[in-house]
């Protein structure tokens, strides 16, 4: 079996070399200093008991694939840039592989359903760091992550089990999950708070606007009917098994979101977590302003070129209170 990574950030780069040291056959798809400093060097991958280049076949496109039947394709970059990757895998000749969707929020696999046919939704629970090219970081212990799989909308098939095997023998905890969208969705829930570490920092106080998100986003999941999990605890026999954990030397840098700034990539999943929440709110008349509140302050942050910390508490609440 061979799997395909499709974006080598945090999440995909953590993933990719793990399975390649495992001795699953892997080519990872970056782009720009990502691309070439694993070209050059190889991937370097710290986490727990674990501090080591990995050598990683990685092409800037998915046209410098030939794609094969039995591939598997985890597409790990974020929802912004969903559309175009997509298009590429199409295009490059991708058609019937298992497309597994590693990502935040829960837009990706509809995008997904429409031009492949076998869509399967991954939660994922990995602290993961990535600011410096060629090099990610992974804070959990004992395991380096727990991954929940399915088909999306809805089931299970053979390809979830290899999944599952793959990244148990890589030191990861993979599950199968028949309802894994319920599972999204409440890791979603989750996810609304990463504006507000990228806003102000991971140590600032955040004040009410946690408890403002959450209860808006309810209120729309309750209004449109979808079912959610709570990934807060995650079920207790797997929590234990990825706990955050310290790495000597290395400090934690915040959200996903928090890392796009600290890494000037010119955009944020923002509109793809609070978005989400703001569309289904304008779909079913369910007010959501805390939530488009935040979607703005990511798309100033991106426009400003503002860095993790550079806004207040007092900043994020005048937006609030400025959302008619």
């Amino acid at each position: 079996m061979r799997i395909i990574v499709y974006g080598l950030g945090a999440i995909g780069g953590c993933v990719a070399g793990l399975l390649a040291r495992s001795g699953t056959e892997v080519i990872g798809i970056a782009r720009g200093a990502m691309l070439d400093a694993v070209r050059a060097d190889g991937l370097w991958l710290k986490g727990h008991d674990l501090d080591e280049a990995v050598p990683l076949t990685v092409v800037g496109h998915p046209t410098e694939i030939v794609f094969r039947n039995g591939d598997m394709i985890l597409m790990c970059m974020k929802a912004q840039h969903m559309a175009g990757a997509l298009e590429d895998l199409r295009a490059a000749g991708a058609a019937d592989q298992p497309l597994f969707c590693l990502q935040n929020g829960v837009v990706n696999e509809d995008m997904a359903l429409r031009l492949f046919p076998k869509v399967h939704g991954v939660m994922v629970w990995m602290p993961a760091t990535y600011i410096d090219p060629g090099r990610v970081l992974c804070f959990a212990a004992p395991k380096f992550g727990v991954f929940e799989t399915g088909l999306f909308p809805g089931g299970l098939d053979a390809d979830d089990e290899r999944f599952v095997d793959a990244f148990d023998a890589a030191g990861m905890a993979g599950f199968t999950h028949p309802k894994v969208m319920a599972s999204k969705y409440g890791k979603l829930l989750m996810n609304l708070e990463n504006i507000l570490n990228a806003a102000m920092g991971p140590e600032a106080e955040k004040g009410p606007l946690p408890d403002l998100m959450r209860k808006e986003a309810l209120a729309v999941l309750d209004a449109a009917g979808i079912a959610w999990e709570d990934r807060a605890q995650l079920v207790p026999e797997r929590r234990g098994l990825a706990q955050i954990s310290d790495l000597p030397g290395e400090a934690r840098s915040g959200s996903s979101s928090a890392q796009s700034l600290l890494r000037g990539a010119g955009s944020i999943e923002t509109d793809y977590l609070n978005g989400e929440i703001t569309r289904l709110g304008r779909l079913h008349g369910v007010p959501t302003p805390a939530n488009a509140a935040m979607q703005r302050v990511g798309a100033r942050m991106v426009r400003d070129g503002l860095r993790p910390g550079d806004l207040t508490l007092a900043d994020l609440m005048a937006e609030v209170g400025n959302t008619v």
